[in-house]
């Protein structure tokens, strides 16, 4: 997308520069009329250092336009020490500073319309899906997925599920600073062919779902379609929760549902070192037959 395309661009920008602050900050201090300040070399030094981590958002990102707000931050103090540089020196220094502060301004104007973009592109609700194919049998799959107190084996971002009653239910979830808890809602249910669910409104998150289970090709297995969907601030959630694991949300659906696989195929998930336990282990997860439908108070 051209905004993505823009972004990259910033990023590169703030590569070159804060390569030349680093390598060359007496030059860059020169230029900018502050080379007479005491400290200056080691600020532009410090300067070229936050220049590289924009650079290391705006190009690593999958979606940097947003990391544009960045650029911003930096640009407005950046503009404020030239403006006192500038309000402070007199004669060459004084006209150095002031071109300077005019190059910063285009650039903050044009950093931020980027971020406002790539702002206004991600306002809407974040939708992911990913499906797989399990070796089960579809009643037995949808029946496992059903209780819900045991999305947690395989949803690894979840700490608990907790009925409340036949279509309420308490998840709870370990967020980057404190737990997260929210209260969630079956708005639609087949049995053994779907499950349909909201966040309860007020409850501080908004997410939505729905999980399909169908036959496999020539009736072999189950396949699994999960489709989800957040909203502000559950959009916020899930990117917060993903940071944390290090995926994106759409990629931590994909892993959520193979890790179901492992659990309705063989009863284990493998867990790797990257993984939030942090060493390699089986571990093994106490299936518990999933009660009927009708079966829960």
């Amino acid at each position: 997308m051209m905004t993505d395309r823009f972004a990259r661009a910033l990023g590169w920008a703030s590569l070159a520069l804060g390569a030349a602050q680093l390598g060359a900050p007496r030059a860059v201090t020169r230029l900018c009329g502050v080379d007479d300040a005491p400290g200056a070399t080691a600020v532009a030094r410090l300067v070229g250092g936050r220049e590289l981590l924009h650079a290391a958002l705006l190009l690593g990102a999958k979606s940097p336009a947003r990391w544009a707000w960045t650029r911003v931050a930096g640009d407005t103090m950046d503009l404020g020490v030239l403006g006192r540089a500038a309000a402070n020196r007199t004669g060459a220094r004084r006209a150095r500073a002031l071109a300077a502060l005019g190059a910063v301004a285009g650039i903050t104007a044009l950093d931020a319309a980027c971020a406002r973009r790539g702002t206004a592109r991600t306002k809407g609700p974040l939708q992911v899906r990913a499906s797989i194919t399990i070796n089960k049998p579809r009643q037995e799959v949808y029946r496992y997925w059903r209780e819900l107190e045991n999305l947690p084996s395989f949803m690894v971002h979840l700490d608990s599920v907790r009925t409340i009653d036949q279509r309420r239910s308490r998840w709870k979830a370990k967020g980057p600073i404190v737990d997260l808890e929210w209260e969630a809602e079956i708005i639609d249910e087949r049995a053994g062919d779907l499950i349909a669910w909201r966040t309860v409104p007020g409850t501080g998150v908004s997410t939505a779902g729905l999980v399909s289970f169908t036959d496999g090709p020539g009736g072999r297995g189950t396949v699994v379609d999960a489709s989800l969907e957040y909203g502000a601030p559950g959009r916020k959630l899930a990117a917060a929760v993903a940071r944390m694991f290090g995926e994106h949300p759409e990629q931590q659906v994909r892993d959520d549902l193979r890790r179901f696989k492992q659990v309705m195929e063989t009863g284990e998930v493998l867990r790797s070192e990257g993984s939030p336990e942090g060493h390699r282990a089986l571990r093994q997860l106490h299936q518990r037959p999933a009660q009927p439908i009708g079966g829960r108070a």
